[in-house]
């Protein structure tokens, strides 16, 4: 029994998840580089401590993202070779739109490169200055697109998902008290839509369930309000729905997907992550004008609205990952791999964020290392230490990701200062996971050396977190004693 499922930690210490075998071969390797903690020590130096800015080959195991990095199948390299590479018109865009016709709903597609890409289009056409748009969390682009076009931001998640503690079946729920004060307060006509995340990366992959998306169309229905849906990991909030939501049990994923996303007037999508393709994206919409908007803006930003900053090869492996995506031997390999890594590391008593998500485990940094300040960067801190101590990229969600308050130039301070373990679909195996689940568990157990964190030393404007470099505050060598 699993983190994930029963809301219970493992029953005795030291108990592990066997996850189901995963449906699938190996049919080619990739091989990894062993570094020394010496190596380690200096290449963190040079990317400023920030693992983001590490060279690949210097990664044991990248855990930093989901994006673009999952495995494809024979039958997407399969699809690459079927690719139209026609710039007007190709094959390759109509099997795409018949995929996400089928499997998500949405009668307009439109393609983009990647997601952030079309929260860009979805942005420029729905917002204007002074509007407010309300979401169960922000995500750090879908944030930065809404607040460059003039919106403001309002979080409307259950208060239940700030506590890494909380173990509930949906803590990617919309608060509707939340939602119908701020409608009240600034009027329908100045929420351009509620932005939904299913499921909710920030709160640590948390799902939604399908009757608080029901009451969100409900209400939002009556105020005339679109809802447009973050799908990125659609089909890993589907499962959580079919497992964990009463009387969804005997329905596929497919059909609960559907179901999904027919609550919504739209939907973003970055198909690198729950269609496992390298690279793309799409938005989707009802409605023809909205739509209409759309391709004319994709033709200014990505490409003829046929292809949209893709190749037809991207285009048929995405096609083919949607069609993988929702099988269900696949989707349950993915999250009890997860689940798996998620048991391993509670059982050596680490603070984490309950239950455990469908992308990735996330360590609660605060109370990890409770003696480093809140501005010198826990959750940065720890992932300093992962990488020195075991070659392990993860990524910081705290603070560093919540960037500076654009009126005040203050730092946010959210209460969830997280470092995010994210498993790629397809790529590791459970001695992957075990490694990583050992190193947190000596880092843990190593905690009273961890006095102070980082500052910066350099800072971007927008989306810091990504080019950001640091330095440790204190002038002793970084985390005291030679990573092992």
């Amino acid at each position: 029994m699993s983190v994930s499922d029963s809301f219970e930690p493992p029953a005795e210490p030291g108990a592990r998840l066997r996850h189901p075998a995963e449906p699938w071969r190996v049919k080619s390797v990739e091989p990894l580089r062993l570094t020394s903690p010496q190596e380690r020590r200096d290449a963190l130096e040079q990317a400023g401590y920030n693992v983001g800015l590490l060279p690949a080959d210097l990664v044991y195991i990248d855990l930093y993202t989901d994006s673009g990095t999952s495995a494809m199948s024979d039958r997407q390299w399969a699809a690459v070779m079927l690719g139209d590479e026609s710039y007007a018109g190709s094959r390759s865009f109509y099997r795409l739109e018949a995929a996400v016709r089928r499997y998500y709903g949405y009668e307009h597609v439109i393609p983009a490169h990647q997601g952030r890409a079309a929260e860009n289009i979805l942005s420029r056409i729905l917002i204007r200055p002074g509007h407010q748009v309300p979401g169960n969390m922000y995500f750090t682009t879908t944030r930065t697109h809404q607040e460059l076009n003039g919106a403001v931001f309002h979080d409307i998640v259950v208060d239940e998902a700030h506590d890494p503690a909380a173990d509930l079946p949906f803590k990617g729920n919309v608060d509707l008290g939340k939602l119908e004060r701020l409608i009240d307060k600034v009027g329908a006509e100045q929420i351009p839509y509620v932005s939904l995340a299913a499921t909710v990366n920030m709160a640590g992959g948390q799902p939604i369930s399908l009757a608080n998306m029901a009451d969100v169309r409900e209400l939002t229905r009556r105020h005339r309000i679109p809802v447009i849906l973050d799908a990125a990991r659609a089909v890993e909030n589907a499962w959580f729905i079919k497992q964990r939501e009463p009387g969804r049990g005997e329905e596929t994923v497919a059909e609960i997907l559907r179901e999904m996303c027919a609550l919504t007037d739209g939907a973003t999508m970055s198909a690198k992550k729950d269609s496992f393709a390298n690279i793309g994206g799409w938005l989707a919409v009802r409605d023809p004008q909205l739509a209409e908007k759309a391709r004319n803006l994709v033709v200014v930003y990505e490409g003829l609205h046929t292809y949209g900053g893709m190749a037809g090869r991207d285009l048929e492996a995405v096609a083919q990952g949607i069609e993988e995506s929702v099988r269900e031997d696949g989707i349950r390999t993915r999250i009890e791999q997860v689940a798996y890594l998620g048991d391993r590391i509670a059982a050596a008593g680490v603070p984490m964020v309950r239950p455990v998500g469908g992308h990735a485990v996330f360590l609660d940094a605060r109370a990890f290392l409770p003696a480093v300040p809140p501005e010198e960067f826990p959750a940065q801190t720890l992932t300093c230490a992962l990488y020195l101590d075991a070659g392990i990229r993860s990524t910081e969600r705290g603070a560093v990701s919540a960037g500076r308050d654009p009126d005040t130039g203050e730092n946010r301070c959210p209460r969830l200062e997280l470092v995010r373990l994210t498993i790629p679909r397809r790529v590791y195996t459970q001695s992957h996971m075990d490694v990583v689940a050992d190193s947190v568990a000596r880092l843990h157990a190593r905690r009273g050396e961890f006095a102070s964190g980082v500052s910066f030393t350099h800072e971007p404007a927008t989306l810091r977190f990504f080019q950001s470099r640091f330095r440790p505050v204190a002038s002793a060598p970084l985390f005291g004693p030679a990573a092992r």
